[in-house]
Order: C-alpha cells, then sequence, then structure tokens
C-alpha cells in the first residue's frame, strides 16, 4: 500500500513539475517552435544520457550520512534547459534517473532517486525561466544563485516533511536511526530539523555552487556549436512558410 502511494504521489508530482514548465516556456521563449521535434528529442536524449552517466558518480561527504552523495549530473542538464527550454530540462531530468536506474538500479528504494529528480528540478527550473527572460551570461549567473537557494530551501524543507520519513518506511529503517547516522558524525546533529540543517542545507548549497561555477565555464564555450545550425532551421521554416 505504501509502495503504490509512493508511485501515485511521484506520477502527481512529475505532471505538476511539467506542468509548471510548460507555462513557463509559454511565457518566456519564443524561438524553441523554430526547433523540429527530431532536434529537439535528440538533444535533449543525449544531454540526458549524459546526466545519467554523470549520475553514477557519486561522491561521499564527511557532514553527511551515506545515502546523501554529491554528483554533478545537473551540468548537462542546465545546458540543455538553456538551450531547449524549461520542459527540455524537466524531461531530461527525468530521463536522467531512469538512465541510471537502468545501469545501476536503486540503493535507496527509488526514494533518493525521486529526490534527485524532484530538487534537481527545483533547481533547474528558476534557473532556466530568468536565463529565458534574459538570455546573457549574466541572466545565467542569476539564473543559477536563485535555482541553487530555491533548491536549498526546497530541497530542505522537502527532505524534513517528506522525503526522509518516506525513506525510513519504504527502506524498512526507523527514523531515530537515519538521525543517528547523523549523529554519528556530527554531535550537534539530534532531530530531523538539525539534520537537515548541518546535513542537507550544506548538501544543496555546495552542489549549486559547483554545478554553477561549472556550467558558467562551459556554457558558453558549448554554446556556439549548439546554435550552428540554428540559422539554417530559421531559413528552412521560413522558407516552408
Amino acid at each position: 500500500m505504501e509502495t503504490l502511494k509512493f508511485v501515485l504521489v511521484c506520477a502527481a508530482v512529475f505532471a505538476g513539475i511539467i506542468l509548471v514548465a510548460w507555462l513557463c516556456e509559454k511565457r518566456l521563449t519564443h524561438d524553441l517552435k523554430l526547433f523540429s521535434s527530431t532536434h529537439y528529442i535528440s538533444y535533449t536524449a543525449v544531454f540526458a544520457s549524459m546526466a545519467g552517466v554523470l549520475m553514477l558518480v557519486e561522491l561521499p561527504l564527511f557532514f553527511a550520512p551515506s545515502f546523501y552523495k554529491l554528483d554533478i549530473s545537473e551540468l548537462p542538464i542546465l545546458i540543455c534547459t538553456f538551450y531547449l527550454g524549461p520542459v527540455a530540462g524537466v524531461v531530461a531530468e527525468l530521463v536522467k534517473v531512469l538512465v541510471k536506474l537502468i545501469i545501476k538500479g536503486t540503493t535507496t528504494a527509488y526514494v533518493g532517486d525521486f529526490a534527485n529528480f524532484v530538487v534537481g528540478c527545483s533547481f533547474v527550473l528558476p534557473a532556466s525561466c530568468i536565463y529565458h527572460m534574459k538570455k546573457s551570461k549574466r541572466g545565467a549567473l542569476i539564473g543559477m544563485i536563485a535555482g541553487t537557494l530555491v533548491m536549498t530551501i526546497f530541497g530542505s524543507l522537502f527532505n524534513a516533511v517528506y522525503l526522509l520519513p518516506t525513506f525510513a518506511e519504504l527502506f524498512g529503517m526507523p527514523l531515530e536511526a537515519i538521525i543517528k547516522m547523523g549523529s554519528d558524525i556530527n554531535s550537534a546533529i539530534n532531530s530531523v530539523s538539525t539534520l537537515v540543517l548541518f546535513c542537507v542545507v550544506p548538501f544543496n548549497l555546495l552542489k549549486g555552487i559547483i554545478v554553477t561555477v561549472l556550467t558558467m565555464l562551459l556554457y558558453k564555450r558549448i554554446s556556439p556549436l549548439l546554435h550552428k545550425g540554428d540559422k539554417k532551421l530559421v531559413e528552412r521554416k521560413a522558407k516552408n512558410g
């Protein structure tokens, strides 16, 4: 019963996020209609696959229990969403997680994978929306800073209210045992709120900062290659009416 409930929550959350992404894209982007469906799907798939592979490379953190591991899989997702828009970013986030599950499976009763998708979207969506309002290096930086803050706040609340209790229930581990894993690392951790404060908050901040720096270094170098064929797409669309 709990598993079915979790699956329904996952489906509802995905539907809600994709709706928000679509509404944002409809209001903020005007040039995406130039891309053919083949171009859109193939580029989204490429970036999502890259992210799925990067998701396999997880680094343990000295300040958090072992089930919190850092990856930089949002790097290709951000490049994808800056290029193709918010919906592509959300879809790539989902495909990324599916790729990882196919290759490696889950070690967190799927809760960690669901968390990676939802919290990743809370980073990618604000960054994408702000960037598409003002397509510039400054717009990208502001977007990713905003995304990092949203991810930190939302991710922390989501962990405290839903993810940690659900993980404890589905994984068959008492919540007290999870808190103890944190207190073994940091004696100041003695509750869900302190676990979130001392582990989840710095985890999301660190991830946001690292991915932001890497994206700023790479996107403007990759962008000319991505947009190289865009002029031809525009000319072809104009020719075909």
